[in-house]
């Protein structure tokens, strides 16, 4: 019997806009919510220039570190928080979410978003992290952030705006964020 090789995986997209999203999918919790905060930001490619039919998936622990056990991520009954979330972007490469500041999953840990970004031209979904903003010791202490080197990690740091957090995510080239080997692929 012979061994097949295996074929290269076909590049997805440009579906998302409407074959993925679903009603509610950027609100993680209601706009109104007394905790409610923005994560948001920009996929450039690599010439620096919005991608504009992207799709990111938001993972994430609530605000007390614990990861959701909810069945129905995508069930948006105003008051379960599932952790899950997903959003196009809009013509301009801009995504949204309104959702709660994470806490910390283990102590000492630092707090922050996963990120699955699907767009045109990739195999293959990427991985990566917008951690909240902290203090040098605590990015030397976090487990994965420990082994960025000092100037790729700000790549992967969240600065704060008036309503949250802001998070760009360069596929290519200068500033390039840093992606995440997870699984097999």
């Amino acid at each position: 019997m012979s061994t097949l090789m295996p074929t290269p995986g076909q590049t997805v997209g440009p579906f998302f806009g409407y074959a993925l999203p679903f009603d509610g999918g950027a609100e993680l919790v209601p706009a109104g919510h007394p905790d409610a905060i923005r994560l948001h930001g920009t996929v450039f490619d690599g010439a620096g220039l919005p991608v504009p039919d992207a799709l990111i998936e938001l993972w994430q622990a609530d605000e007390t570190g614990s990861v959701p056990q909810v069945e129905g991520s995508r069930a948006r009954d105003g008051w379960s928080f599932t952790g899950f979330g997903r959003a196009p972007v809009d013509d301009t490469g801009h995504y949204s979410f309104t959702t709660l500041r994470p806490g910390p999953t283990e102590p000492g840990r630092a707090a922050f978003f996963a990120i699955t970004v699907f767009a045109r031209g990739l195999l293959h979904r990427l991985f990566t992290r917008a951690y909240l903003p902290l203090g040098q010791d605590a990015a030397a202490a976090d487990p994965l952030l420990s082994t960025v080197t000092e100037d790729r990690r700000a790549t992967l740091i969240a600065r704060p705006d008036d309503h949250g957090f802001v998070f760009d995510i360069r596929l290519q080239g200068p500033g390039e964020t840093v992606f995440i080997e997870y699984g097999a692929r």
